[in-house]
């Protein structure tokens, strides 16, 4: 489950070899950094019964950037690895779940990129990580499922809190494919961490917000909303399963899109540093389909940064 291999494919700002230097580590390990400024971004394609569309070819898509389109510089539908973390609400509201939720996890884990980074955030009124410290990301399956079960469901719902810890966590990979799996009602009665800051951060990590909703019919302070506003912003889909067998098929759902995306780039317009820009990718084929194509809704202007690639 731990990258040995890391391909550096960048999100927000995506850094391709537009200029590079090699540079030899301790260990004889080759350091690659590559800078440059594409506008990057996970898609997912489907049709109109919910299923992926693989082996769309470049021309198919078209990219709007606030309403104006594009050239396409890069494209892949090649099946890369990713960070991904799983945001899982320990609070009273989910006593009696946590075994569904156990198994769930696993099972995303088993039908996973064998390279993701995969760990796990805990949350009720606190916030902490299931892995032991040191460990930064699961070193197998059998780890993440120890994390999942290490948390008791008690106490109050720190949400936002703990969604910004784990955005915070997603920048420590090596990945630029992010996730974060959020498992929660929406609910967050510990507030310290306000609404519109954490969407901001999601913005600029370019992470995809997968909720599974997990909430009783009689919960007043379930916040369903808040859960699919964190999938529109970022691209992700919603997951509401009602028996235990389908808290894993959503997670199974999940592992299979993100290895099922597309990633396109394009050189981003002229714009203030820190102004927001609006994204739509709109598909079309010779065959007329009706296709759907899902990506965030929109990026920070900024500078191109810096990655390095390790070998």
């Amino acid at each position: 489950m731990r990258a040995i291999l890391t391909v550096c494919l960048g999100l927000v700002i995506f850094n391709l070899p537009s200029s590079g230097a090699q540079q030899q580590e301790p260990g004889g390990r080759l350091k690659l950094s590559v800078e440059t400024s594409l506008v990057m971004m996970p898609v997912t394609v489907v049709d109109s019964h919910g299923t992926f569309v693989p082996g769309l070819t470049q021309s198919a898509f078209t990219v709007y950037d606030n309403g104006v389109p594009q050239a396409i510089e890069f494209f892949t539908d090649e099946d890369l690895p990713a960070t991904v973390g799983l945001v899982i609400d320990s609070s009273d509201s989910m006593r009696g779940r946590r075994d569904d939720v156990t198994a769930a996890g696993t099972a995303f884990a088993e039908f996973s990129h064998p390279l993701d980074e995969v760990f796990t955030v805990n949350f009720n009124e606190m916030v902490w990580p299931g892995l032991p410290p040191p460990v930064v990301f699961a070193e197998d399956v059998a780890q993440l499922r120890a994390a999942l079960r290490r948390a008791p469901a008690r106490g109050m719902t720190a949400l936002y809190d703990a969604v910004d810890r784990a955005l915070s966590h997603l920048e420590v990979g090596t990945h630029d494919r992010k996730a974060l799996i959020v498992v929660s009602d929406g609910g967050d009665n510990a507030i310290s961490t306000r609404l519109d800051s954490v969407l901001a951060h999601a913005r600029r990590t370019g992470a995809t917000i997968y909720p599974v909703i997990i909430a009783d019919p009689d919960d007043r302070e379930a916040r369903p909303d808040v859960l699919k506003l964190f999938a529109r912003e970022t691209g992700g889909a919603v997951f509401a399963p009602k028996r235990a067998a389908d808290v894993t098929s959503a997670f199974t759902r999940i592992a299979r899109e993100i290895r099922a995306a597309y990633t396109i780039g394009f050189p981003p317009p002229d714009a203030p540093e820190g102004s927001y820009r609006t994204l739509r990718v709109v598909v079309e084929t010779a065959d007329h389909r009706r296709l759907t194509a899902r990506t965030r809704a929109g990026y920070h202007a900024g500078r191109s940064r810096r990655a390095n690639s390790q070998q």
